[in-house]
């Protein structure tokens, strides 16, 4: 398949190219292997009639790419939790990721052409049309992204705001452009770069967390004095609604781990409460984070071990 990323078009494909994944290994075969290549990650089940028509297509077209992507496939009978944090609600859903974060998606069955063209922008996004400034793009956009690590959100800012001129329809600019405005509290300006994304990519999961990020900013405003919940948790522990309240209270003040610790200690104390309200505010936490975050991923693990032990 042409074109081809810059300087990765082996003669054979690597052994890697395509493979089973699970949530243990999510964060190894999909997150840290994008960093350097995107990947591809369809979501199947053995009992999904269009998953099987549509995953020997990919297959074969990213056979043709040669190295430029990879493919990992991942089964949500066996990946429940996964699915769920992703908010996979249908099957076949296919989400593309480079540099660590979620780039692109389709969802359903569609022809051979349309994953040639969804591959092939995947592709370019990482950099591999020669001549057409697809180099200083992807630079532009790493500058940003170390800028949103150190937490310098006005310079990330101002870096996406630039490449969005020459480049209006770029995704991770306008992602991560939305995520600054979040990140400053500046939730309208957030919505009002979000209103730019296609439609069809308003189901991107990091579309999805900052509009959760954003919702969670709105309700934690109301969730009153921390001094005060702590208290009234305090005297007595089976007050789950002051507990959940407290929570958010954290979450208001910064405190995300307090947050997280809170929701935690509720779900052990009675994970059915109130309709499991506890894990489900926890996962709208983790969703806001993002499935990189390292308080998510600490978190998803302390969760299943309370779960399934």
């Amino acid at each position: 398949m042409e074109p081809m990323l810059q300087g990765a078009a082996p003669q054979a494909a690597p052994a890697d190219l395509i493979k089973d994944s699970d949530q243990t290994k999510f964060a190894k075969d999909v997150l840290e292997a994008s960093r350097t290549t995107p990947v591809i990650v369809d979501f199947w089940a053995p009992w999904c009639g269009p998953c099987k028509t549509l995953q020997p297509m990919i297959e074969k077209v990213v056979k043709e790419a040669k190295g430029a992507v990879k493919l990992v496939k991942i089964n949500i009978d066996q990946n429940q939790m996964l699915a769920q944090q992703l908010r996979i609600q249908s099957i076949p859903a296919v989400y593309a990721f480079f540099g660590g974060r979620p780039v692109d998606g389709f969802m359903g069955a569609v022809p051979e052409t349309q994953i040639k063209e969804f591959v092939g922008r995947l592709v370019q996004a990482a950099g591999g049309v020669p001549g057409d400034g697809a180099d200083d793009l992807t630079a532009a956009l790493e500058h940003a992204k170390q800028a949103v690590d150190e937490k310098d959100f006005a310079l990330a800012a101002q870096i996406y705001n630039e490449l969005l001129e020459v480049a209006p329809d770029n995704l991770p600019a306008m992602i991560g452009l939305a995520r600054c405005y979040a990140e400053e509290g500046d939730a309208e300006q957030a919505r009002a770069v979000i209103e730019r994304v296609p439609a069809k990519d308003k189901g991107n999961s990091e579309i999805v967390a900052i509009l959760a990020q954003l919702d969670l900013a709105e309700l934690a405003k109301a969730a009153g004095p921390v001094a005060e919940l702590k208290a009234k948790a305090a005297a007595d522990p089976k007050d789950f609604q002051s507990r959940l309240d407290l929570a958010m209270a954290y979450w208001a003040g910064n405190q995300r781990q307090e947050a997280i610790d809170e929701l935690l200690d509720m779900i052990k104390a009675d994970r059915n409460w109130n309709e499991a309200a506890a894990r489900q505010q926890l996962l709208k936490f983790f969703e806001a984070l993002g499935f990189t975050d390292p308080l998510a991923v600490a978190g998803r693990k302390r969760l299943s071990t309370i779960l399934f032990s």
